[in-house]
């Protein structure tokens, strides 16, 4: 017997993502970005982010039945991001995927798009192992998870406590005069660069800082840091030298990452981690962790890099997980919710 189809339906920023999976299969990943809409601003502006969902979510819907070969007819379950995310952006697919469900006579669930983040890697590499450390890194997240009984628990290890270390990427970017968004402009850059160029800081990595916060992250000093290097070489009237600056951050960056991730697997006795959004595009990140995992007997899975940023398909993966588990659908009322913790995976 085939699984169930499941349409999968991502607006919590800048991308409209539609999704359509059969069981661990991808059978559609549709995706329209507004990033250059934003890129004037050096930001995402809510309200254009907003206006922009409107826009490509029919189109993207019909883009991914004709790829998946199949008929809203066809859909057995509808998963949603319900948060965390821009309040307007999410009312879009919330209320795009309640009207479907309606229409169609089929179960909506409002889900967690940073859990999607994770379970998204079964699309690639088959079914999660039990248990699995998850570091998660975005343009406005970055933690460290614990993840048991098949994705049925979620628990916090650590977060970041200021910036995430996406945004550390697009402010990094923004001093060094590099587009938005930041995080794939570095990388590019930092290919030219001396990562050991410049020392910048790790975060939370001092004796008393690891006893305290032993998984979390902090890229508000390293921010800082680049921001004070560069402004002292143009005082002096010296050239920045753009591809050290950003591959100097990058390697800081991955390094605290990396290392933390690593820690968290050898404390809690796990010997898979899955790294999931928007940053474990990055290269340097990938090529560090493979390294690390290797050195400490730890399995490494990272999705491929279009499946790392958001997509309906993450979105598609985790309802059609919790449809198999036999979860029952969200609520009817279920809201958008712009702070839904990551230890919540759905309503």
């Amino acid at each position: 017997m085939s699984a169930p189809i499941v349409l999968g339906i991502e607006t919590s920023c800048d991308e409209t993502g539609i999704g359509i999976v059969r069981g661990h299969r991808l059978l559609a990943n549709e995706i329209a970005s507004s990033v250059d809409e934003h890129a004037r601003f050096g930001g995402v502006v809510p309200e254009i982010a907003s206006r922009s969902h409107l826009e490509a979510i029919e189109p993207a819907l019909r883009r991914a039945c004709i790829t998946a070969g199949i008929t809203l007819g066809n859909v057995d379950a509808i998963a949603v991001t319900a948060g965390p995310g821009l309040v307007g952006a999410l009312i879009v697919g919330v209320a795009t995927a309640k009207g479907l469900g309606a229409a169609l006579g089929v179960p909506v669930y409002g889900v967690n798009h940073l859990a999607g983040h994770v379970v998204v890697d079964e699309l690639h590499h088959g079914p999660l192992p039990d248990p699995t450390v998850g570091l998660l890194v975005s343009g406005g997240h970055s933690s460290l998870l614990l993840v048991t009984d098949d994705v049925a628990s979620i628990t916090a290890l650590g977060q970041t406590l200021d910036d995430a270390a996406g945004e550390a990427f697009d402010k990094v970017a923004r001093l060094l005069g590099l587009p938005f968004p930041g995080g794939p402009w570095i990388d590019r850059v930092a290919a030219d660069g001396d990562p050991q160029a410049i020392d910048f800081p790790r975060g939370l990595t001092g004796p008393g800082d690891r006893e305290r916060y032993p998984y979390d992250f902090s890229f508000s000093g390293l921010k800082t840091a680049v921001a004070r290097w560069i402004s002292a070489r143009e005082a002096a009237g010296e050239r920045v030298p753009v591809a050290d600056v950003a591959a100097s951050m990058q390697e800081a960056v991955a390094d605290v990452l990396t290392a933390r991730m690593v820690s968290a697997c050898r404390d809690h006795g796990v010997g898979h981690v899955v790294i999931g959004g928007g940053v474990a595009a990055n290269s340097r990140l990938r090529a560090m962790a493979q390294e690390r995992c290797d050195a400490a007997g730890i399995l490494l899975r990272v999705p491929p890099p279009d499946l790392c940023t958001d997509n309906g398909a993450m979105v598609a993966a985790l309802g059609a997980r919790l449809l198999a588990s036999g979860a029952d659908p969200s609520p009817v009322d279920f809201p958008a919710t712009s702070n839904l913790p990551v230890t919540q995976r759905s309503w």
